[in-house]
């Protein structure tokens, strides 16, 4: 047997985002998708929020030179093989998070571009958009949008999966290398289609609708493709597998609060070896 001090250094994901005190969503769903995959997880905690699954009560920004002392922690110690990035709220966390990207120029970026919840509520700073185009999109390995997210970021709306495949196109002359857009929010009964794309080529991702109102899917998506890239997949199965997950981990979900929001069953989820 080999002894545990001479083992490899297992790789690592990082995730930079916000905490949600509930445990649902941010940086408490993405280390529970890291564990679920068996891929030792780190964490910069950029936003601290008061919620649950009823909604945000508070939320308080750190000042980034924590953020920064954070994410170089994370750096020195540590086989940083992907990063995951989430709830960056201001124009300064973001121009502080690209800043430490560029230093480190990790092997993969994830970058979920949370700025409209699931419920609908903006939770970007309006100043902070241009900075999330220009600094971020471009060091992104992929980029995880929801509907109304591409739909800000683009300045056009989609309402069917031909406007999803126009979205792609539009993503890419914005910059971003490779695209998982999330159809859930299209109306209707049949399934959620997601199309992941690269220059040249898109593949759509299909899975029957749940109908079902949860909390923390998009966390969960990015920090699941993050962690198949740290366990050395390619982009389009990392986000196959992702995608594959989040819809076990939603059809396992349960009910820990007082409403009707599920929480994801992350570890029911979880991939068996």
């Amino acid at each position: 047997m080999t002894a545990p001090h001479s083992s490899p250094r297992p790789p690592s994901a990082l995730t930079i985002a916000g905490s949600d005190s509930g445990g649902g969503a941010g940086i408490q769903a993405d280390l529970k998708t890291f564990a679920a995959h068996r891929v030792h997880g780190l964490s910069a905690i950029a936003a601290l929020t008061a919620q649950h699954t009823r909604g945000v009560s508070a939320v308080h920004v750190p000042d980034t030179g924590f953020l920064r002392a954070q994410i170089d922690a994370g750096f020195d110690d540590f086989d940083v093989r992907a990063v995951k990035l989430g709830m960056l709220a201001t124009a300064e966390v973001i121009v502080a998070v690209a800043d430490a990207l560029e230093h480190y120029r990790p092997q993969y970026t994830v970058l979920d571009p949370v700025m409209v919840a699931t419920s609908g509520a903006r939770l970007l700073e309006p100043s902070a958009l241009h900075a999330l185009r220009t600094r971020l999109l471009p060091l992104a390995s992929v980029i995880t949008p929801n509907l109304p997210e591409a739909e800000l970021l683009l300045g056009a709306s989609i309402a069917d999966r031909d406007a999803m495949h126009r979205a792609i196109d539009g993503l890419f002359a914005l910059g971003a290398h490779a695209v998982l857009l999330k159809g859930g929010h299209l109306p209707g009964d049949g399934d959620v289609v997601d199309l992941f794309a690269q220059p040249g080529s898109v593949r759509e991702i299909a899975h029957p609708r749940l109908q079902v109102d949860a909390h923390g899917t998009g966390c969960t998506l990015a920090s699941a493709v993050a962690a198949n890239l740290c366990l050395g997949r390619s982009l389009q199965e990392a986000s196959v597998a992702a995608a594959d997950y989040v819809h076990d981990a939603l059809r396992l979900g349960y009910r820990p609060g007082r409403s009707e929001v599920l929480v994801l069953d992350h570890f029911g989820a979880a991939p068996r070896a």
